[in-house]
């Protein structure tokens, strides 16, 4: 059982990273693991159905990627490009800034809104709050409601392109409810309202994991058991906690909505920030089938789908995946564990 970083490594040709997605969603490809009978199958993600038992749940993401990417001005005049990672308690926020500042930097995004840098992180993070014109902190419903007018589609810094108009509907899952996420929980994109029409509604659950910019960081530690985790805050409804409390299966459509269940199995909060990692040495103790796209080279992703399958037979399926064209990432194809 490896646990250095270097064995989730793999060559990726930039052909493969998908930029925009397929239409219609489901028409991407779905690669079938079948862990009982040790065999790939490939099809297309509107055949899902077909290697699903009829009595399966499916528990859905329902967070919602909000317009985290701001551009404004420090006090200096120099330009600053702002994405807002997670709030944090008392109004504060943590987020990125692509300039350089200091404590007590303001940056101005328009007359009637600016933030100002109250600490520096060590994981390059900065701790701001964010202030109207009135000088008076903002609240994170307030926040929204200012990113909503002029904030931007925070898309993948991998795609190498600016947002489109399409992005809009493209990067939020048809789930999508809740005010949070700087990333969408990608696995969901590919269901169609036809293919969740086919879900029975006694069968469809939800969680809500807020996704961090921290999903898109590499593990930089020699052995993955050093890597720290970045928190997400995650929250349970009780129709999903008595499904988790239950024998009954489960599909975690995404990689988000495994690490919240099993955030829940391990500390028992429905509600909580969780910077649980997946692994070989730490594999799920109550999720049944995973649906996940395909992830980075040395992602803490690649190590969560290890959890449930194994490091070497990972590798084996993504090289199969590579071989066959799959297409990687936020907009790429997706496989299924059973």
């Amino acid at each position: 059982m490896s646990q250095f970083t270097s064995d989730y490594d793999f060559f990726l040709p930039e052909d493969l990273v998908a930029k925009y997605p397929v239409h219609p969603r489901d028409s991407a490809k779905l690669l079938v693991y079948n862990r009982a009978k040790d065999e790939i199958t490939h099809t297309h993600f509107r055949h899902i159905f077909d290697f699903l038992p009829s009595n399966l749940s499916y528990v859905f993401n329902d967070t919602k990627v909000i317009k985290a990417r701001l551009f404004g001005k420090k006090q200096s005049g120099g330009k600053a490009e702002v994405l807002i990672n997670r709030p944090l308690k008392d109004d504060l926020f943590s987020v990125f800034i692509k300039a350089k500042v200091a404590v007590g930097t303001k940056i101005y995004f328009t007359e009637h809104l600016f933030l100002e840098v109250i600490a520096l992180e060590e994981d390059g993070s900065r701790v701001v709050s964010f202030c109207d014109e009135l000088d008076k902190k903002l609240d994170f419903n307030q926040l929204i409601e200012y990113t909503k007018q002029i904030g931007h589609i925070p898309i993948p810094p991998y795609l190498k392109r600016e947002e489109s108009e399409s992005d809009k509907l493209d990067y939020q899952s048809l789930f999508a409810k809740y005010d949070g996420s700087v990333a969408a929980p990608t696995a969901s994109l590919h269901f169609t309202k036809e293919l969740i029409e086919k879900i029975p509604k006694t069968n469809l659950y939800h969680t809500t994991l807020h996704i961090g910019a921290g999903t898109f960081k590499p593990i930089e530690s020699d052995e993955i058991s050093d890597h720290k985790m970045h928190f997400e805050y995650y929250e349970i409804a009780k129709q999903t906690k008595d499904l988790i409390d239950s024998k009954a299966p489960l599909l975690a459509v995404g990689t988000t909505v495994s690490r919240s269940i099993e955030s829940y199995v391990r500390s028992g909060e429905a509600s909580s920030e969780t910077n649980l990692f997946l692994s070989p040495k730490n594999p799920p103790k109550r999720v049944d089938h995973l649906l996940t796209n395909f992830h980075f080279p040395k992602s803490s992703l690649i190590v969560l789908v290890s959890s449930f399958i194994g490091l070497e037979k990972t590798k084996a399926i993504y090289e199969e995946a590579i071989s066959r064209q799959y297409r990687f990432y936020s907009y790429g194809d997706a496989m299924l564990i059973l």
